[in-house]
């Protein structure tokens, strides 16, 4: 299946909605530290519901961390620095997707390690900054998983 990573997340209603989205879509979430928030959370546990313990969570000390756990994956960083639309890449099984933190998105040195094509964003209307993380989180993993075929999906 797909991989969601979510560097150095800070709201936890957010992280709580993509913990949803991967028990219900069977993507395993990473999360790369330090978070915002403790995993106890309770916004992030009302948010992710009950969805907690069918969900595959990997917490990583930080970002080498979590690319030494993801060999052979492709990544993608999702930004709206990325010239490459995310419809636009045709996705293949285990691949991840890199997000950033609410508040400021990658860093700019993650980004820069990714080739080009593998920097990509969702459109927006030229006056928006951003768009909500789960929300984010939601059209990319959907659009893998479409091309994908839904698998173990209804």
């Amino acid at each position: 299946m797909f991989n969601i990573i979510l560097h150095q997340p800070e709201i936890p209603p957010n992280t709580g909605n993509i913990i949803r989205l991967c028990a219900n879509t069977g993507m395993h979430l990473h999360l790369v530290k330090p978070l915002g928030f403790p995993l106890q959370d309770k916004q992030l546990l009302r948010a992710g519901l009950d969805y907690h313990e069918f969900a595959q969570i990997k917490v990583h000390e930080n970002w080498a961390d979590c690319c030494q756990n993801l060999p052979g994956h492709r990544m993608f960083a999702i930004t709206t620095k990325g010239k490459q639309r995310y419809d636009k890449v045709i996705y293949k099984t285990g691949d991840a997707f890199v997000f950033g933190a609410e508040s400021c998105g990658l860093p700019i040195h993650i980004i820069e390690s990714f080739p080009e094509p593998h920097r990509i964003r969702v459109p927006m209307i030229a006056t928006s900054r951003s768009l909500n993380l789960s929300n984010a989180v939601a059209i990319v993993a959907y659009e893998a998983w479409r091309q994908a075929k839904f698998p173990s999906g209804q």
